[in-house]
């Protein structure tokens, strides 16, 4: 039971990523075979190795970001949209707050191309350490190097917000209480009060539920 509660909000963060990824990529595969992608970022090769897509790749996500964001840029109502969207018996509003700022690297109100597809590289084929520190800073809302009960909280609250009544229907009012103390127990192995990014690692790879939640999303593409 405390398995499954820790790696909820892996699958949740994942899993959105994950639709609303896949949704757009197939809609433009299809454009792309009557048109040429005329939209293209600078530095195509640089974010070719920097990132785990190929040149095409890389273009069609380019052309799918500009469609979306003509202006070349993502607010954070954009992202609240794009995220109402994909999970319409809940309120994902908060979810995709934190979200935002987990791929507003710059922490400047916007999200590049470079900055989204550089979190996506890493969320859908990087490695499992990599996706374990992408998700830290997540939940590090305050970026100072460690996820405190409050932080931890929040994030999983808005978790049980975006999935609905409907995915949950028999959860209690104290479940997201419940899901920190016990993600608390698990990897504050010095008993704190902290998470340190040491901590969540090393917690995270002892835990096989979350392992394979991370593992669903290695070849999606």
């Amino acid at each position: 039971m405390g398995h499954t509660k820790v790696c909820i909000e892996e699958q949740s963060l994942l899993c959105g990523v994950k639709v609303t990824y896949e949704q757009r990529y197939d809609k433009i595969e299809d454009e792309l075979e009557m048109t040429t992608v005329c939209h293209r970022p600078e530095g195509l090769e640089q974010l070719e190795a920097q990132t785990n897509f190929t040149k095409r790749e890389l273009q069609v996500l380019y052309r799918g970001f500009k469609n979306e964001c003509p202006s070349g840029v993502v607010n954070e109502e954009t992202f609240k949209q794009i995220y109402a969207q994909f999970f319409p018996h809940g309120d994902a509003s908060m979810y995709a707050h934190y979200l935002f700022n987990a791929f507003d690297t710059a922490q400047n109100g916007s999200v590049k191309f470079e900055d989204f597809v550089m979190a996506l590289s890493i969320l859908l084929r990087g490695t499992v350490h990599e996706k374990l520190r992408w998700t830290f800073n997540l939940y590090d809302i305050n970026k100072d190097g460690y996820i405190n009960k409050e932080e931890m909280m929040d994030i999983v609250k808005a978790i049980y917000d975006m999935m609905g009544k409907y995915t949950y229907p028999v959860l209690k009012e104290d479940a997201p209480r419940q899901h920190v103390e016990v993600f608390f127990q698990k990897m504050d192995k010095n008993k704190d009060g902290v998470v340190t990014l040491d901590e969540f690692i090393e917690s995270c790879q002892e835990d096989d539920n979350i392992m394979r939640s991370l593992q669903l999303f290695e070849n999606v593409m």
